[in-house]
């Protein structure tokens, strides 16, 4: 099995005592994002206050937000604060909120500033949030604790439902790819993951699993093929990959609507399954593979940057196809 090479330091937070406000990434309009000091809502006796360390970039439902593509979706407006992969240390506890001033959480967005959305609110320097909802981590993994979400996301499409089958074809390697193909090789299965872009081809070998270009695969009996990509056109493609009975698993978003021809699905007596969002158990599962050793978040955070640059930041994430995962860093804030 692979180890670890990340360090297990951690570091004491000496940020400004005014915790009533906090600077935040907040997106004005599709494509005009700044940095502005929004005023926190008072806590209450549930709620903690959480000084962020990091903050992860999500390419998918917050690149849709960004460019103005997200569908009609509960909360959504501008202006808004993004993030949902965010990790700090705990500064303030509610004598009801279940944790303690020091502890390492994990944060999946927050709703704390005002009139200003927060979809998903979590990349800022400073989150109020339910006690519950901040899930407590090891602090040994530092920046690679932004990633828990998306391993959350690819437990909920596999491993989190009961009787689901394992997928022996991924189609986009990505993080999230990447992460359901390693849950995948640790429950046991082999899977093939599928990526046009030849840059991200490497990689996989040393996971336990082959990375091909699609165009070079021949094979029409694919049980189960879980997509990650995005693509709203590509139904009727893995459709035709399916052997009698399989079942294609949606687990990217997507921003138009997805059709299929029916008579290859028929013959195929073809299922669909939409994976929904990960639940609080799914990344608490995660969560407890990651601290033991078992699910290696290694590899996967190709880019950083200080919160200052969080524009620009924001910019390279969404539009180089280099960066797996951008993760922005808060700890020099004030």
């Amino acid at each position: 099995m692979r180890t670890s090479t990340q360090p297990s330091a951690t570091r004491p937070h000496h940020r400004g005592a005014d915790r009533t406000q906090a600077l935040a990434v907040v997106l004005q309009q599709p494509e005009q994002l700044v940095l502005s000091q929004l005023a926190l809502n008072t806590p209450t006796e549930t709620d903690v206050v959480v000084d962020i360390d990091y903050s992860g970039i999500s390419t998918g439902t917050e690149k849709l937000l960004w460019s103005g593509r997200m569908p009609a979706f509960p909360g959504m407006g501008y202006p808004l604060v993004p993030g949902y992969e965010s990790v700090g240390t705990v500064v303030e506890a509610g004598s009801a909120s279940g944790r303690r001033v020091g502890d390492a959480v994990f944060v999946p967005g927050s709703n704390c500033f005002g009139p200003v959305r927060g979809l998903f609110g979590g990349a800022a320097e400073r989150v109020v949030l339910p006690g519950a909802r901040a899930l407590h981590i090891d602090a040994s993994l530092q920046e690679r604790g932004v990633l828990l979400a998306l391993a959350a996301t690819a437990y909920h499409a596999h491993s989190g439902l009961q009787g689901a089958l394992q997928p022996d074809l991924i189609v986009g390697h990505g993080v999230l790819g990447r992460m359901i193909a390693r849950l995948a090789v640790l429950a046991g299965a082999q899977p093939v993951v599928w990526e046009t872009n030849p840059d991200r081809r490497t990689g996989g070998t040393d996971w336990g699993y082959e990375v091909i270009d699609p165009a070079t695969d021949e094979r029409r009996n694919y049980r189960c093929i879980c997509d990650v990509s995005g693509d709203s056109a590509l139904l009727d493609t893995l459709i035709a990959r399916l052997a009698p009975g399989g079942e294609v698993v949606l687990a990217g978003f997507y921003d138009q609507p997805l059709s299929f021809v029916f008579p290859p699905a028929f013959m195929r007596e073809a299922r669909l399954r939409i994976a929904a969002q990960w639940q609080p158990s799914d990344l608490a599962a995660v969560r407890d593979l990651a601290e033991s050793g078992q699910l290696l978040l290694d590899g996967l955070i190709t880019h950083r940057s200080q919160a200052l640059q969080a524009d620009a930041a924001y910019r390279t994430a969404f539009s180089d196809p280099a960066c797996l995962k951008m993760v922005l860093d808060w700890r020099t804030c004030s």
